[in-house]
C-alpha cells in the first residue's frame, strides 16, 4: 500500500504538533505509529544522515498505558527498514536524546509528555538534535510502501507481539553521568529536598542525582496510575500537596517533572511552584549566559534584570528555540541557552562550571533546573524564596480550555486579527478591555495573540501545539493579580466558544 504521512495525519487525527506525533491512545493504532516511525528514518536516510542498513535507532518510553504497545510498533518499523532497536526502557527524553547525539543515531521517545493518559505521542529527534519545522515537513511528505498483510482491519498488528528486546541501561547511565561529571560530589550537601515522584518517568533518576550531588532525599507520592502533571498548568492538588509537605518536612525546597521528565518543577522553601520562565531565567544565570532564546510566552522579566548580554524572542514549542540558539551560536555567542514558560530548559553549548564540562544538550532537560535554580541560591547565599524574590516584579500565569476544538480557537483568534490593526485594538478593547481598565496599546502576532495594554498587563491567547486546548497566558505586577487575569479571561473565552 503506498501511502503519503501527511494523508495518514488526516485521517487518523494523529497529528505533528511542537512535540511530535501525538493524538489519542485508541486513534494511534499500531499502523500509524509504524508508518510515522518508517517516514521518520526514511526522510533521514534520504537526507544521508543514516547509512542504507544496520545503524541503531535509541528509543524509550514513559509510563502511559499505552507506551509498550505503541514502542512495539515503533521497535517493527525501524526493523522494516534494517536498522536495529536500541531499547532504552523506561527513561527521560532528554536521556534518550542525549544517547543518540552521543552516538551519532537518530532517537524516538514514545510519550504524551503531560497530557492525560487516553492521549500519547511520538518524539523524533536527528542524529544531532530535534527535528525542525523544515524536517517535519519533509516528513510528512514522504511516500511509503506499506505491507498490509501485517495488519488488520482496524489498523492493529495481526499477529501477536514479538519476544519483547531486553532494555539496555546505556542511556539512563549517560544521564545519570552527566551531571556527575559537570558538578562536585558535595554540591548539593547540607540541602533537604523533597521528590515529588507521581509517574514521572525519570523520578528515581532524579532521586538519584540529586543524592549523588550530596542533597538528603525524601521521595514522595509515588503513583502506580499516570498522573498528567502540566508544569505550566500545575493542579490545585499537586499545588497544596506541595505545600503541605513543605510545612511538614521543612524542606529546602520540592522538585518534580512531567510524564516524560523534561519540565521540571522546583518549589522554594514554603512550597511554593516556580513558574517554569523564572525557574528558566535563574537556571540561565546560574550558568552565566549570554544569549537566552525563549518564546514570546515567557516572562519579560528576563529583559528587565539585565543579566543576559541578548535575549532572543521565538515561537512557542522547543524546535523555534533550537534553530534561534542555533543562530546565536553561529553569531559567535559562547554561551547559548533556551528555555520555555513550561521550564523545559535546552543547552547548545558545552559550558565550564568551576573547570567541570557541562556537555551540550539542546533539547528539553528538567535536572538542570533543579540543579540552576538550588545552586544559584547557594551562590547568593539565600534560600529559593528570596532568590525568586530578588528579579523585576513581573508575574505570570497560564491555563487552558479543555476539549476546545482548535479550529474554533483559530476563529475567535481571527476576530483580532484583520488588516485593519486600530480595528483589532478596538475588538480587543472591546473584549478585554473592561477586565484589564485599560485600553490595548500593542499585538504581537509571533504566535497567537499577544495583547499589551495601557497599564503594562499582557494577554496572550493561543491554540495548543498538541491537544485541543486553547491556552491563555497572563503578565502583570502581582501574583494575584495575573492569576484573576487569567481566570476571567477563560471566562470570556468560554463564552465566545458558545457563539462560534
Amino acid at each position: 500500500m503506498k501511502l503519503r504521512i501527511s494523508e495518514l495525519a488526516f485521517r487518523s487525527g494523529v497529528k505533528f504538533g511542537t512535540s511530535g506525533a501525538r493524538g489519542l491512545a485508541d486513534e494511534m493504532s499500531d499502523l500509524v505509529c509504524y508508518a510515522y516511525t518508517v517516514g521518520f528514518l526514511q526522510y533521514l536516510r534520504a537526507h544521508g544522515e543514516l547509512p542504507t542498513a544496520g545503524a541503531e535507532v535509541a528509543v524509550g518510553g514513559d509510563f502511559r498505558p499505552s507506551t509498550d504497545r505503541i514502542m512495539e510498533a515503533v521497535f517493527r518499523g525501524i526493523e522494516s527498514l534494517g536498522f536495529r532497536v536500541l531499547n532504552c526502557g523506561k527513561v527521560p527524553s532528554p536521556a534518550v536524546a542525549l544517547c543518540g547525539f552521543e552516538r551519532r543515531i537518530p532517537s524516538i521517545m514514545v510519550t504524551g509528555s503531560h497530557i492525560p493518559d487516553d492521549r500519547n505521542g511520538i518524539k523524533f529527534n536527528k542524529t544531532t538534535g530535534e527535528i525542525l519545522k523544515d524536517d517535519e515537513a519533509g516528513m510528512m511528505s514522504q511516500m511509503l510502501d506499506i505491507d498490509c498483510a501485517i495488519f488488520n482491519a482496524s489498523g492493529n498488528f495481526s499477529d501477536s507481539p514479538e519476544a519483547s528486546r531486553p532494555a539496555d541501561p546505556a542511556a539512563g547511565k549517560g544521564y545519570l553521568r552527566r551531571y556527575r561529571e559537570a558538578f562536585a560530589p558535595g554540591a548539593l550537601q547540607g540541602l533537604r529536598l523533597g521528590v515529588y515522584q507521581h509517574s514521572a518517568v525519570g523520578r528515581d533518576v532524579i532521586v538519584e542525582i540529586l543524592k549523588g550531588l550530596g542533597a538528603e532525599v525524601v521521595a514522595l507520592g509515588r503513583s502506580s496510575e499516570f498522573i498528567p502533571v502540566d508544569t505550566e498548568a500545575v493542579r490545585a492538588e499537586d499545588v497544596e500537596l506541595a505545600r503541605k509537605w513543605a510545612a511538614k518536612e521543612h524542606f529546602d525546597a520540592l522538585v518534580s517533572a512531567d510524564g516524560d521528565s523534561d519540565r521540571p518543577l522546583v518549589s522554594d522553601e514554603r512550597g511554593n511552584w516556580l513558574r517554569g520562565d523564572v525557574a528558566g531565567i535563574l537556571c540561565a544565570r546560574f550558568l552565566e549566559a549570554d544569549s537566552v532564546s525563549t518564546p514570546v510566552s515567557s516572562n519579560s522579566a528576563v529583559e528587565k534584570c539585565g543579566w543576559f548580554p541578548e535575549v532572543r524572542r521565538t515561537q512557542i514549542g522547543s524546535p523555534f528555540v533550537v534553530a534561534s540558539m542555533s543562530a546565536a551560536t553561529a553569531a559567535g555567542r559562547r554561551r547559548v541557552v533556551g528555555y520555555e514558560a513550561n521550564g523545559g530548559f535546552l543547552i547548545d553549548s558545552d559550558l565550564l562550571l568551576d573547570g567541570r564540562r557541562l556537555r551540550a544538550l539542546p533539547t528539553r532537560d528538567a535536572v538542570i533546573v533543579m540543579l540552576g535554580v538550588l545552586l544559584e541560591a547557594r551562590k547568593q547565599k539565600c534560600t529559593v524564596g528570596e532568590l525568586v524574590a530578588s528579579l523585576p516584579g513581573r508575574f505570570t500565569a497560564s491555563d487552558r480550555l479543555k476539549s476546545f476544538p482548535t479550529e474554533d480557537s483559530r476563529e475567535i483568534l481571527e476576530r483580532f486579527s484583520t488588516p485593519d490593526e486600530t480595528v483589532n485594538l478596538r475588538c480587543l478593547d472591546t473584549a478585554f478591555g473592561g477586565l484589564i481598565g485599560a485600553p490595548a496599546t500593542s499585538v504581537d502576532r509571533t504566535d497567537g495573540v499577544r495583547v499589551t495594554f495601557a497599564s503594562g498587563e499582557i494577554l496572550h491567547l493561543r491554540p495548543s501545539g498538541n491537544a485541543p486546548e486553547f491556552r491563555c497566558y497572563t503578565e502583570a505586577s502581582t501574583q494575584v493579580r495575573s492569576e484573576e487575569l487569567c481566570l476571567r479571561a477563560l471566562g470570556i473565552l468560554s463564552g465566545m466558544k458558545a457563539k462560534v
